[in-house]
């Protein structure tokens, strides 16, 4: 908490953009400490240096970037901001305490802050556990495609700089306390990805 401070303190910004976190679903079931100490434990450290540094520098705000895991399964249609969080691995419920836990420092605290939840993002340099490199990594090698199942679980994908696009937006012109979805409103299952990477 004191470094962040400090950092807080020599840099003077007028944003800050909370996107540390353990975020992979396959590893939080292995190992949860990992995302308790990084998502919640860090959130807080983070809350308690920036509750501090608000007190110099009125401007500044916080926007804490979270993901729609929080929301657990959803059946039919989009998940909408005023739904009920329903996390279903550790990963997603660490980033449910984290978001609780800013909104907490909100009402009690009036620290200028907003929460994002977005959909999965995909891009360059993304780490070679997540899907879209994995199976690109595989194809490339000639390995096998790790498709769970029967391939039919259907997420929602955002490019990497559509949701940093995003960000900037809710930095610029969101409302303070305010919750953001972010997401492209494209659905594809992983067969579907798998076959888009093949072609």
């Amino acid at each position: 908490k004191k470094k962040i401070f400090n950092i807080l303190k020599k840099y003077k910004p007028i944003g800050i953009f909370n996107l540390a976190a353990e975020t992979h679903v396959d590893r939080s079931i292995d190992s949860p400490k990992n995302f308790i100490d990084s998502n919640i434990i860090g959130t807080f450290s983070l809350l308690e240096s920036f509750k501090k540094y608000i007190l110099l520098n009125k401007n500044s705000k916080l926007i804490h970037v979270s993901t729609d895991e929080v929301y657990g399964d959803v059946k039919n249609g989009r998940s909408v901001e005023s739904d009920s969080y329903n996390p279903s691995s550790p990963y997603a419920a660490s980033k449910a305490s984290s978001d609780h836990l800013v909104n907490s420092y909100i009402k009690t605290f009036n620290i200028p802050a907003i929460i994002t939840n977005c959909s999965n993002n995909y891009g360059p340099k993304q780490h070679p556990e997540k899907l879209i490199p994995k199976l690109i990594y595989n194809i490339l090698n000639n390995k096998s495609l790790p498709i769970y199942g029967k391939g039919k679980n259907s997420r929602e994908w955002i490019f990497v700089d559509d949701h940093c696009e995003a960000l900037i937006k809710v930095f610029k012109k969101g409302k303070l306390n305010n919750f953001y979805n972010i997401g492209s409103n494209y659905n594809l299952n992983n067969i579907k990805i798998a076959n888009k990477l093949l072609m």
